[in-house]
Protein backbone atom coordinates (compact mmCIF):
# COMPACT_ATOMS: atom_id res chain seq x y z
CA UNK A 1 0.00 0.00 0.00
CA UNK A 2 1.57 3.27 -1.08
CA UNK A 3 -0.84 5.89 0.12
CA UNK A 4 -3.80 6.26 2.47
CA UNK A 5 -6.12 6.52 -0.55
CA UNK A 6 -4.72 3.28 -2.04
CA UNK A 7 -5.30 1.55 1.29
CA UNK A 8 -8.91 2.69 1.66
CA UNK A 9 -9.60 1.85 -1.99
CA UNK A 10 -8.27 -1.67 -1.37
CA UNK A 11 -10.54 -2.05 1.67
CA UNK A 12 -13.58 -0.88 -0.30
CA UNK A 13 -12.80 -3.40 -3.05
CA UNK A 14 -12.62 -6.37 -0.70
CA UNK A 15 -15.63 -8.53 -0.35
CA UNK A 16 -18.82 -6.63 -0.44
CA UNK A 17 -19.43 -3.62 1.71
CA UNK A 18 -23.08 -3.36 2.70
CA UNK A 19 -23.05 0.41 2.74
CA UNK A 20 -22.19 0.57 -0.94
CA UNK A 21 -23.80 -2.51 -2.51
CA UNK A 22 -26.47 -3.77 -0.13
CA UNK A 23 -27.83 -7.20 0.60
CA UNK A 24 -25.12 -9.51 -0.71
CA UNK A 25 -22.64 -7.94 1.74
CA UNK A 26 -24.57 -9.14 4.78
CA UNK A 27 -22.90 -12.02 6.61
CA UNK A 28 -24.85 -14.39 8.78
CA UNK A 29 -22.23 -15.34 11.36
CA UNK A 30 -19.30 -14.11 13.42
CA UNK A 31 -16.74 -16.74 12.41
CA UNK A 32 -14.63 -14.34 10.32
CA UNK A 33 -14.53 -11.69 13.03
CA UNK A 34 -13.58 -14.28 15.65
CA UNK A 35 -10.81 -15.57 13.37
CA UNK A 36 -9.48 -12.02 12.96
CA UNK A 37 -9.70 -11.37 16.72
CA UNK A 38 -7.58 -14.47 17.35
CA UNK A 39 -5.07 -13.39 14.68
CA UNK A 40 -4.79 -9.97 16.40
CA UNK A 41 -4.36 -11.56 19.86
CA UNK A 42 -7.87 -10.67 21.06
CA UNK A 43 -7.79 -6.88 21.29
CA UNK A 44 -11.51 -6.89 22.17
CA UNK A 45 -10.65 -8.24 25.64
CA UNK A 46 -8.12 -5.47 26.37
CA UNK A 47 -10.39 -2.47 26.88
CA UNK A 48 -13.70 -1.71 28.59
CA UNK A 49 -16.66 -0.80 26.43
CA UNK A 50 -20.30 0.17 26.08
CA UNK A 51 -22.16 -1.49 23.20
CA UNK A 52 -24.92 0.49 21.45
CA UNK A 53 -27.50 -0.96 19.02
CA UNK A 54 -30.86 0.26 17.68
CA UNK A 55 -32.68 1.25 14.51
CA UNK A 56 -32.40 5.02 14.99
CA UNK A 57 -30.44 7.18 17.40
CA UNK A 58 -27.58 4.78 18.08
CA UNK A 59 -25.07 7.13 16.46
CA UNK A 60 -26.25 10.17 18.41
CA UNK A 61 -26.38 8.24 21.70
CA UNK A 62 -22.87 6.84 21.09
CA UNK A 63 -21.49 10.33 20.45
CA UNK A 64 -23.24 11.74 23.54
CA UNK A 65 -21.78 9.00 25.73
CA UNK A 66 -18.30 9.45 24.27
CA UNK A 67 -18.44 13.21 24.82
CA UNK A 68 -19.42 12.83 28.49
CA UNK A 69 -16.76 10.18 29.20
CA UNK A 70 -14.19 12.47 27.54
CA UNK A 71 -15.35 15.40 29.69
CA UNK A 72 -14.95 13.19 32.76
CA UNK A 73 -11.27 12.75 31.86
CA UNK A 74 -11.39 9.21 30.49
CA UNK A 75 -9.42 8.30 27.36
CA UNK A 76 -12.40 7.42 25.19
CA UNK A 77 -12.55 5.35 22.01
CA UNK A 78 -15.51 5.76 19.67
CA UNK A 79 -16.38 3.33 16.87
CA UNK A 80 -19.30 4.30 14.61
CA UNK A 81 -20.56 3.77 11.07
CA UNK A 82 -21.04 4.79 8.36
CA UNK A 83 -18.67 7.69 7.73
CA UNK A 84 -19.72 10.80 5.82
CA UNK A 85 -16.53 12.13 4.22
CA UNK A 86 -13.46 10.27 5.48
CA UNK A 87 -13.24 6.59 6.42
CA UNK A 88 -11.31 7.58 9.56
CA UNK A 89 -14.42 9.20 11.08
CA UNK A 90 -15.40 5.66 12.12
CA UNK A 91 -12.49 5.24 14.55
CA UNK A 92 -11.68 8.01 17.04
CA UNK A 93 -10.02 8.49 20.40
CA UNK A 94 -11.04 11.60 22.34
CA UNK A 95 -12.61 12.91 19.15
CA UNK A 96 -9.45 12.62 17.05
CA UNK A 97 -9.65 10.36 14.03
CA UNK A 98 -7.21 7.47 13.69
CA UNK A 99 -4.19 8.65 11.69
CA UNK A 100 -3.75 7.79 8.02
CA UNK A 101 -0.45 6.06 8.94
CA UNK A 102 -2.23 3.77 11.42
CA UNK A 103 -4.81 2.77 8.79
CA UNK A 104 -2.05 2.02 6.26
CA UNK A 105 0.12 0.05 8.71
CA UNK A 106 -2.81 -2.06 10.01
CA UNK A 107 -3.75 -3.12 6.47
CA UNK A 108 -0.13 -3.68 5.41
CA UNK A 109 0.68 -5.82 8.45
CA UNK A 110 -2.47 -7.93 8.11
CA UNK A 111 -3.14 -7.84 4.37
CA UNK A 112 -2.24 -11.47 3.64
CA UNK A 113 -4.49 -12.71 6.46
CA UNK A 114 -7.35 -10.36 5.46
CA UNK A 115 -7.14 -11.46 1.82
CA UNK A 116 -6.79 -15.20 2.48
CA UNK A 117 -9.77 -15.22 4.85
CA UNK A 118 -11.87 -13.01 2.59
CA UNK A 119 -12.80 -10.58 5.33
CA UNK A 120 -15.45 -8.03 4.46
CA UNK A 121 -14.92 -4.29 4.67
CA UNK A 122 -16.92 -4.09 7.91
CA UNK A 123 -15.12 -7.03 9.55
CA UNK A 124 -11.66 -5.62 8.89
CA UNK A 125 -12.76 -2.17 10.05
CA UNK A 126 -14.00 -3.59 13.36
CA UNK A 127 -10.68 -5.46 13.75
CA UNK A 128 -8.75 -2.26 13.03
CA UNK A 129 -10.77 -0.27 15.59
CA UNK A 130 -10.42 -2.87 18.35
CA UNK A 131 -6.71 -3.28 17.65
CA UNK A 132 -6.21 0.51 17.79
CA UNK A 133 -8.17 0.92 21.03
CA UNK A 134 -6.21 -1.92 22.67
CA UNK A 135 -2.82 -0.52 21.56
CA UNK A 136 -3.70 3.00 22.65
CA UNK A 137 -4.97 1.69 26.01
CA UNK A 138 -8.28 3.56 26.06
CA UNK A 139 -10.12 3.65 29.40
CA UNK A 140 -13.40 2.93 27.65
CA UNK A 141 -14.67 2.59 24.08
CA UNK A 142 -18.20 3.32 22.90
CA UNK A 143 -18.95 0.75 20.20
CA UNK A 144 -21.89 1.26 17.84
CA UNK A 145 -23.17 -1.85 16.07
CA UNK A 146 -23.49 -1.89 12.30
CA UNK A 147 -26.88 -3.14 11.29
CA UNK A 148 -28.24 -5.78 13.65
CA UNK A 149 -26.75 -6.94 16.91
CA UNK A 150 -26.68 -10.69 17.38
CA UNK A 151 -24.55 -11.38 14.27
CA UNK A 152 -22.96 -7.95 13.97
CA UNK A 153 -19.15 -8.00 13.72
CA UNK A 154 -18.88 -5.81 16.83
CA UNK A 155 -20.67 -8.45 18.91
CA UNK A 156 -17.50 -10.18 20.10
CA UNK A 157 -17.02 -7.71 22.98
CA UNK A 158 -18.16 -8.21 26.55
CA UNK A 159 -19.14 -4.66 27.45
CA UNK A 160 -19.77 -2.98 30.80
CA UNK A 161 -23.21 -2.05 29.56
CA UNK A 162 -25.41 -2.77 26.52
CA UNK A 163 -27.73 -0.08 25.13
CA UNK A 164 -30.57 -0.56 22.61
CA UNK A 165 -32.01 2.78 21.53
CA UNK A 166 -35.19 1.66 19.75
CA UNK A 167 -36.61 -0.72 17.16
CA UNK A 168 -38.05 0.30 13.80
CA UNK A 169 -38.68 -1.32 10.44
CA UNK A 170 -35.37 -0.84 8.67
CA UNK A 171 -33.21 -3.46 6.92
CA UNK A 172 -36.15 -5.87 7.06
CA UNK A 173 -34.55 -8.00 4.31
CA UNK A 174 -31.82 -8.93 6.79
CA UNK A 175 -33.29 -8.59 10.26
CA UNK A 176 -36.88 -9.78 9.94
CA UNK A 177 -40.21 -8.45 8.74
CA UNK A 178 -41.73 -7.29 12.03
CA UNK A 179 -40.67 -5.40 15.15
CA UNK A 180 -40.34 -8.43 17.42
CA UNK A 181 -38.10 -10.24 14.89
CA UNK A 182 -35.88 -7.16 14.60
CA UNK A 183 -35.87 -6.76 18.40
CA UNK A 184 -34.66 -10.37 18.70
CA UNK A 185 -31.64 -9.54 16.47
CA UNK A 186 -30.80 -6.35 18.38
CA UNK A 187 -31.28 -8.15 21.72
CA UNK A 188 -28.37 -10.37 20.72
CA UNK A 189 -26.01 -7.80 22.28
CA UNK A 190 -27.43 -8.51 25.76
CA UNK A 191 -24.72 -10.54 27.53
CA UNK A 192 -24.54 -12.74 30.62
CA UNK A 193 -24.94 -10.56 33.75
CA UNK A 194 -24.26 -7.33 31.83
CA UNK A 195 -26.91 -4.64 32.44
CA UNK A 196 -28.90 -3.31 29.47
CA UNK A 197 -30.64 0.04 28.89
CA UNK A 198 -33.57 0.09 26.47
CA UNK A 199 -34.35 3.53 25.02
CA UNK A 200 -37.99 3.08 24.05
CA UNK A 201 -40.68 0.83 25.47
CA UNK A 202 -42.81 -0.66 22.74
CA UNK A 203 -45.64 -3.12 23.23
CA UNK A 204 -44.23 -5.46 20.54
CA UNK A 205 -40.60 -5.40 21.67
CA UNK A 206 -40.37 -4.97 25.43
CA UNK A 207 -41.17 -8.62 26.14
CA UNK A 208 -38.48 -9.75 23.66
CA UNK A 209 -35.94 -7.68 25.62
CA UNK A 210 -37.25 -8.83 29.02
CA UNK A 211 -37.04 -12.49 27.95
CA UNK A 212 -33.46 -12.17 26.66
CA UNK A 213 -32.38 -10.21 29.76
CA UNK A 214 -33.90 -12.87 32.01
CA UNK A 215 -32.13 -15.68 30.10
CA UNK A 216 -28.83 -13.80 30.44
CA UNK A 217 -29.45 -12.85 34.07
CA UNK A 218 -29.03 -9.19 33.05
CA UNK A 219 -30.57 -6.24 34.82
CA UNK A 220 -32.81 -4.36 32.40
CA UNK A 221 -33.57 -0.63 32.57
CA UNK A 222 -36.14 1.19 30.41
CA UNK A 223 -35.09 4.80 29.83
CA UNK A 224 -38.74 5.89 29.65
CA UNK A 225 -39.19 4.90 33.30
CA UNK A 226 -36.60 7.49 34.35
CA UNK A 227 -37.05 11.22 34.73
CA UNK A 228 -34.13 13.61 34.60
CA UNK A 229 -33.61 17.34 35.06
CA UNK A 230 -33.63 19.29 31.79
CA UNK A 231 -30.14 18.91 30.39
CA UNK A 232 -29.16 20.76 27.22
CA UNK A 233 -27.29 19.26 24.28
CA UNK A 234 -25.80 20.90 21.21
CA UNK A 235 -27.51 18.28 19.01
CA UNK A 236 -30.46 20.36 17.98
CA UNK A 237 -33.02 18.01 16.42
CA UNK A 238 -36.13 17.82 18.62
CA UNK A 239 -35.88 14.02 18.13
CA UNK A 240 -32.69 14.18 20.22
CA UNK A 241 -34.86 14.40 23.37
CA UNK A 242 -35.37 10.62 23.24
CA UNK A 243 -31.68 10.00 22.55
CA UNK A 244 -30.74 12.31 25.42
CA UNK A 245 -32.92 10.33 27.83
CA UNK A 246 -31.34 7.07 26.63
CA UNK A 247 -27.85 8.54 27.09
CA UNK A 248 -28.72 9.87 30.59
CA UNK A 249 -30.10 6.46 31.63
CA UNK A 250 -26.93 4.80 30.33
CA UNK A 251 -24.72 7.27 32.21
CA UNK A 252 -26.72 6.70 35.41
CA UNK A 253 -26.09 2.93 35.14
CA UNK A 254 -22.41 3.60 34.30
CA UNK A 255 -22.08 5.64 37.51
CA UNK A 256 -23.68 2.78 39.45
CA UNK A 257 -21.02 0.51 37.91
CA UNK A 258 -18.32 2.73 39.42
CA UNK A 259 -17.48 5.19 36.62
CA UNK A 260 -16.83 8.60 38.14
CA UNK A 261 -18.76 11.15 36.15
CA UNK A 262 -19.32 14.50 37.85
CA UNK A 263 -22.32 16.72 37.21
CA UNK A 264 -19.93 19.23 35.63
CA UNK A 265 -18.57 16.59 33.21
CA UNK A 266 -22.13 15.53 32.36
CA UNK A 267 -23.26 19.09 31.54
CA UNK A 268 -20.08 19.93 29.61
CA UNK A 269 -20.14 16.64 27.68
CA UNK A 270 -23.76 16.98 26.59
CA UNK A 271 -23.37 20.62 25.56
CA UNK A 272 -20.27 19.95 23.42
CA UNK A 273 -20.98 16.69 21.59
CA UNK A 274 -20.05 18.05 18.15
CA UNK A 275 -16.93 19.77 19.42
CA UNK A 276 -15.70 16.71 21.35
CA UNK A 277 -16.58 13.98 18.84
CA UNK A 278 -16.82 15.64 15.41
CA UNK A 279 -20.41 14.46 14.86
CA UNK A 280 -22.00 15.76 11.64
CA UNK A 281 -25.23 15.31 9.74
CA UNK A 282 -27.76 15.31 12.58
CA UNK A 283 -30.01 18.34 12.04
CA UNK A 284 -26.89 20.11 10.87
CA UNK A 285 -27.51 23.77 10.01
CA UNK A 286 -24.70 24.51 7.58
CA UNK A 287 -25.79 27.99 6.50
CA UNK A 288 -28.23 30.70 7.59
CA UNK A 289 -29.37 32.70 4.52
CA UNK A 290 -31.01 30.77 3.05
CA UNK A 291 -31.06 28.34 5.94
CA UNK A 292 -29.58 24.99 4.81
CA UNK A 293 -30.28 21.94 7.00
CA UNK A 294 -28.81 18.43 6.52
CA UNK A 295 -30.03 15.30 8.24
CA UNK A 296 -29.04 11.68 7.64
CA UNK A 297 -32.42 10.18 8.72
CA UNK A 298 -33.31 7.61 6.07
CA UNK A 299 -36.06 5.32 7.38
CA UNK A 300 -39.70 5.99 8.21
CA UNK A 301 -39.22 6.35 11.97
CA UNK A 302 -36.29 8.73 11.64
CA UNK A 303 -37.79 10.78 8.83
CA UNK A 304 -41.12 11.24 10.65
CA UNK A 305 -39.31 13.02 13.48
CA UNK A 306 -37.08 15.11 11.22
CA UNK A 307 -39.92 16.21 8.91
CA UNK A 308 -42.06 17.08 11.94
CA UNK A 309 -39.32 19.45 13.01
CA UNK A 310 -38.93 20.81 9.49
CA UNK A 311 -42.62 21.84 9.56
CA UNK A 312 -41.85 24.09 12.54
CA UNK A 313 -39.25 26.09 10.57
CA UNK A 314 -40.30 29.50 9.26
CA UNK A 315 -39.80 29.91 5.52
CA UNK A 316 -41.34 31.42 2.42
CA UNK A 317 -40.57 28.33 0.29
CA UNK A 318 -39.16 24.93 1.27
CA UNK A 319 -36.64 23.32 -1.12
CA UNK A 320 -35.80 19.63 -0.60
CA UNK A 321 -32.70 18.01 -2.13
CA UNK A 322 -33.52 14.30 -1.99
CA UNK A 323 -31.44 11.24 -2.81
CA UNK A 324 -31.97 7.66 -1.62
CA UNK A 325 -30.48 4.18 -2.02
CA UNK A 326 -32.14 1.54 -4.16
CA UNK A 327 -33.18 -0.89 -1.40
CA UNK A 328 -35.42 1.65 0.37
CA UNK A 329 -39.13 0.89 0.41
CA UNK A 330 -40.24 4.24 -1.04
CA UNK A 331 -43.88 3.58 -0.17
CA UNK A 332 -42.99 3.94 3.52
CA UNK A 333 -40.98 7.17 3.23
CA UNK A 334 -42.29 9.29 0.32
CA UNK A 335 -45.79 9.81 1.83
CA UNK A 336 -44.10 11.50 4.80
CA UNK A 337 -42.66 14.36 2.72
CA UNK A 338 -44.51 17.70 2.40
CA UNK A 339 -46.35 18.20 -0.92
CA UNK A 340 -45.86 21.97 -0.96
CA UNK A 341 -42.04 21.76 -1.09
CA UNK A 342 -40.04 22.11 -4.31
CA UNK A 343 -37.97 18.96 -4.96
CA UNK A 344 -34.52 18.40 -6.43
CA UNK A 345 -34.19 14.66 -7.03
CA UNK A 346 -30.64 13.30 -7.17
CA UNK A 347 -28.68 10.04 -7.22
CA UNK A 348 -26.11 9.51 -4.45
CA UNK A 349 -22.72 8.61 -5.93
CA UNK A 350 -22.56 4.95 -4.80
CA UNK A 351 -23.49 1.71 -6.60
CA UNK A 352 -26.63 1.48 -4.43
CA UNK A 353 -27.79 5.01 -5.33
CA UNK A 354 -31.29 5.06 -6.82
CA UNK A 355 -31.50 6.67 -10.26
CA UNK A 356 -32.89 10.20 -9.93
CA UNK A 357 -35.47 9.68 -12.70
CA UNK A 358 -36.87 6.62 -10.89
CA UNK A 359 -37.00 8.61 -7.65
CA UNK A 360 -38.75 11.51 -9.41
CA UNK A 361 -41.32 9.17 -10.99
CA UNK A 362 -42.05 7.44 -7.67
CA UNK A 363 -42.32 10.78 -5.90
CA UNK A 364 -44.85 12.10 -8.42
CA UNK A 365 -47.21 9.30 -7.28
CA UNK A 366 -47.30 11.11 -3.94
CA UNK A 367 -47.66 14.60 -5.50
CA UNK A 368 -44.05 15.54 -4.79
CA UNK A 369 -42.92 17.65 -7.75
CA UNK A 370 -39.55 18.86 -8.95
CA UNK A 371 -36.67 18.20 -11.34
CA UNK A 372 -34.09 15.43 -11.37
CA UNK A 373 -30.31 15.94 -11.44
CA UNK A 374 -27.30 13.78 -12.25
CA UNK A 375 -25.70 14.31 -8.86
CA UNK A 376 -26.39 15.61 -5.35
CA UNK A 377 -23.94 18.44 -6.06
CA UNK A 378 -25.93 19.60 -9.11
CA UNK A 379 -29.21 19.31 -7.22
CA UNK A 380 -27.86 21.37 -4.32
CA UNK A 381 -26.51 24.06 -6.69
CA UNK A 382 -29.91 24.26 -8.39
CA UNK A 383 -31.66 24.62 -5.01
CA UNK A 384 -29.23 27.36 -4.00
CA UNK A 385 -29.91 29.26 -7.23
CA UNK A 386 -33.69 29.06 -6.73
CA UNK A 387 -33.80 29.80 -3.01
CA UNK A 388 -34.34 33.27 -1.55
CA UNK A 389 -32.82 34.34 1.77
CA UNK A 390 -36.06 33.64 3.61
CA UNK A 391 -36.38 30.10 2.22
CA UNK A 392 -35.15 26.83 3.73
CA UNK A 393 -33.19 24.13 1.88
CA UNK A 394 -33.33 20.65 3.40
CA UNK A 395 -30.90 17.94 2.23
CA UNK A 396 -31.55 14.31 3.12
CA UNK A 397 -32.84 10.84 2.34
CA UNK A 398 -29.53 9.04 2.84
CA UNK A 399 -26.14 9.29 4.55
CA UNK A 400 -24.58 9.55 1.10
CA UNK A 401 -26.76 12.49 0.05
CA UNK A 402 -25.69 14.41 3.16
CA UNK A 403 -22.04 13.39 2.74
CA UNK A 404 -21.93 14.78 -0.79
CA UNK A 405 -23.65 18.01 0.22
CA UNK A 406 -21.23 18.55 3.10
Amino acid sequence: MKTYQDTVDWMFQQLPMYQRIGKQAFKKDLSNTLKLAEHLDHPESKFKSIHVAGTNGKGSVSHMLASVFQSAGFKTGLYTSPHLKDFRERIRIDGKMISQEKVISFIEENQIFLGQNRLSFFEMTVGMAFDYFAHEKVDIAIIETGMGGRLDSTNIITPELSVITNIGLDHTAFLGEDLSAIAFEKAGIIKEEIPVVIGEKHIKTKEVFRKRAKEQNSKIYFAQDNSFPKYQTDLKGSYQKKNLRTALSSLKVSKDLGWEISEEALINGLQNVKLHTGLQGRWDVIREKPKVICDTAHNAEGLKLVLKQLKKEKFQQLHIVLGVVNDKDLSTILPLFPKEARYYFSKPDVPRGLDSILLKNSASNYDLEGDNYESVHEAFLAAEEEALDEDVIFIGGSNFTVAEAL
